[in-house]
């Protein structure tokens, strides 16, 4: 790849309200959510936070939340975005910027009880290393969420949308230029999850993120509240159920630290 995300970071923080990155971050929320329980609060850094959604929603909940960030306006974002939450929440927060190849640097080993990486290792040619950080940043026991562009339904969105020639280059390849304008690199799960072990990640749980709604216009707007309600239900399930999962657009992996 010649170019990480940074070179689509206008285009993605145009698109924050759309429809397609509002199912993405409510059904991550939500697995989130059926994984990390709030009874006990958890160490979390959030590698390659951004605007912080998924971040505030786990403070809110009551965990210690670190977030890292190479963007600075991405991080000016998310600090504005922390003015208006109250003072307990401000206080569960920690904001640094730098670069997600240097956290083995930043980060002492089994600093966190989970770390989050979404949306990150698509922009690195080889995740070799980056899935060696995080696997030395967990404790024992510790829970890894790793979102990724799957690459065992690459073709699904260019095939329904009659791009042929890039359906069938989605057949072949891994790499792709994603709707901010990168190019990116896909995951297949069982290649994904055969990293993981190598790296004492042991594979707990797996969904499927925008399923219907993936070939939705970058710009497409939210519908109404009873619509969006029903369209989320209905990813949800279909994120969590085969073949359905199987097809959409992101996975979403859970991995344990043993």
């Amino acid at each position: 790849m010649t170019s990480g995300f940074a070179a689509g970071e206008q285009e993605w923080r145009a698109r924050l309200g759309t429809l397609r990155q509002v199912v993405r971050q409510e059904l991550v929320a939500r697995q989130l959510a059926a994984h990390l329980p709030d009874a006990v609060p958890q160490r979390v850094l959030d590698v390659g936070c951004g605007q912080g959604t998924q971040l505030l929603r786990l403070a809110r909940r009551g965990h210690d939340v670190t977030g890292l960030d190479s963007s600075a306006t991405l991080l000016a974002d998310l600090q504005r975005a922390l003015t208006d939450e109250p003072e307990d929440v401000r206080g569960r927060v920690r904001l640094l910027q730098g670069d997600v190849r240097d956290i083995a640097t930043l980060f002492r080993p089994e600093s966190f009880d989970v770390v989050l990486c979404h949306g990150v290792l698509m922009y690195f040619p080889d995740p070799g290393p980056l899935l060696d950080d995080l696997s030395r940043l967990l404790t024992t026991g510790g829970l890894l969420s790793l979102l990724v562009r799957n690459g065992d339904a690459l073709a699904m969105r260019p095939g329904l949308l009659g791009d042929w020639a890039t359906a069938q280059r989605a057949f072949q390849e891994l790499t792709y230029d994603n709707r901010i304008g990168v190019t990116a690199r896909a995951d297949r799960l069982d290649a994904l999850t055969a990293a993981l072990t190598d790296r004492r990640l042991k594979v707990r749980a797996w969904y499927g993120v925008r399923v219907f709604t993936d070939t939705a216009p970058a710009d497409a707007e939210l519908p109404d509240a009873q619509a969006l309600t029903a369209l989320l239900a209905c990813e949800e399930q279909a994120g969590a159920t085969d073949p359905y999962r199987r097809v959409a657009a992101l996975t979403h992996v859970f991995a344990e630290r043993t």
